[in-house]
């Protein structure tokens, strides 16, 4: 269990709470980079950390984000022209550049100075790996550029996409680390008895802390002559997962391929998940394997792009639950992988109640990242840098594997973090 103010202390994201002070010192995920397509193109909505706000590409290029509501009468800017370095607001003519900084105001006389005076709140803005950065925190606070592994490849060896998932973030980043439930709530094939994580349904969970966050393991053994199945992960703070996509075969050989995913705070009680996955071999991933097929992510199919990147299977209608494939086929009877964890994850009510739960071992790594978040809380309120928001998780990757018995997951460590990969 977690006492209440504990919860609320890692579930409020607003400006001026502890954690949305946070999260303000790291880079966060906000767009995909083909929703601002070219220079000039319509500006697009963004509500991040329970703050509303505007994205636009400039006639040069470069990406503004500012406050939705204009300074002069509060209007939303999102109706603007986006046009000629800025973007005008429709109501008096007021234009506003990428930084914020007002440079025409046509409805003031010519030899008015007022326009240097005014200035709207806007943010830092970088692009890695098709996805649009921005920094809500103090300049001085500017972390390091984000360089995942996955953001570093061409884009023919990545895929990503985004869906909106309605429930506060902390309880979607959790079913995200817990790595036990994969035996049950993703269990696709009931008649498959040689699935591993099937036939080993209680891992034996490794968490070790690190600069970043913490590495994190399931050890399921099959057998004395098959030996372990060994999965690692990686928790990079404040809300970033990286798992291996693919098991570990016969001799401990595993295919070059790792996703994971992002669940980016869009206010207390709505989250956006940023799904990736990518590889580092010689071949670029499949189109199935890059548009996330299958998975329960993929635009338009699973996601509707038009209505805020919400998805087509929600509370409302049960997520398409089919009771009949539930009772022959699949342990859930909900199709797609990451649709199952929006659907129980949403079950638990907009922000969960996590004074009533009862956590057992399996859940080390739900507990150690709980820790880690208000550790946060007080390291920042202090005017420390929290974990993560420099540089060291750089270079990790996670891998699956099968060992010979009692192996231990640590001989898998020269693999997952790969220094000097950039």
């Amino acid at each position: 269990m977690l006492a209440t103010t504990d919860n609320e202390l890692i579930t409020r994201v607003g400006p001026g709470t502890p954690m949305g002070e946070v999260l303000r010192r790291y880079w966060m995920p906000v767009l995909l980079d083909w929703e601002l397509p070219g220079p000039d193109c319509d500006p697009v909505r963004v509500r991040i950390l329970g703050e509303d706000l505007v994205a636009f590409k400039d006639t040069q290029g470069r990406i503004g984000l500012v406050a939705e509501a204009c300074p002069h009468r509060r209007v939303s800017m999102y109706f603007g022209r986006n046009e000629e370095g800025g973007l005008r607001c429709v109501y008096h003519g007021w234009k506003f550049d990428v930084s914020g900084q007002c440079i025409e105001q046509p409805n003031e006389p010519e030899a008015s100075r007022f326009q240097q005076k005014v200035k709207t709140p806007a943010y830092q803005t970088i692009v890695r790996g098709n996805v649009i950065w921005a920094f809500l925190g103090p300049k001085e606070h500017t972390p390091p550029a984000p360089d995942f592994d996955w953001t570093a490849v061409p884009d023919s060896h990545r895929g990503i996409t985004k869906i909106k998932q309605e429930c506060n973030y902390v309880q979607a980043l959790e079913g995200g680390i817990d790595t036990s439930h994969s035996s049950f709530l993703h269990n696709n094939n009931m008649s498959d008895k040689t699935l591993l994580r099937s036939r080993s349904t209680a891992p034996v969970i490794g968490v070790t802390t690190t600069d970043y966050g913490y590495t994190y393991s399931s050890t399921r053994h099959l057998s004395k002559e098959e030996g372990d199945f060994v999965r690692t992960y990686h928790y990079v703070m404040p809300f970033h997962q990286l798992r291996a996509s693919q098991v570990g075969r016969s001799g401990g050989y595993v295919m070059p391929k790792i996703a994971g995913h992002m669940w980016v705070p869009i206010d207390d009680e709505n989250t956006m998940v940023f799904n990736w996955t990518y590889t580092w071999g010689d071949e670029p991933l499949s189109e199935d394997d890059r548009t996330l097929r299958g998975t329960g992510n993929e635009l338009y199919v699973d996601i509707d792009v038009e209505n805020e990147f919400r998805s087509f299977r929600t509370r409302a209608n049960d997520y398409l639950l089919d009771r009949d494939t539930q009772r022959t086929e699949t342990f859930t009877g909900i199709s797609g992988v990451n649709t199952q964890d929006r659907a129980l994850q949403e079950t638990m009510g907009i922000i969960a109640d996590r004074s009533k739960e009862r956590l057992g071992t399996s859940d080390r790594a739900i507990i150690m990242m709980r820790k880690q978040l208000i550790e946060a809380a007080k390291v920042v309120a202090d005017g420390g840098t929290p974990r993560g928001a420099r540089t060291e998780y750089y270079g990790v990757r996670a891998i699956d594997a099968i060992l010979p018995e009692g192996s231990g997951w640590e001989t898998l460590k020269p693999q997952m973090y790969t220094a000097g990969a950039h």
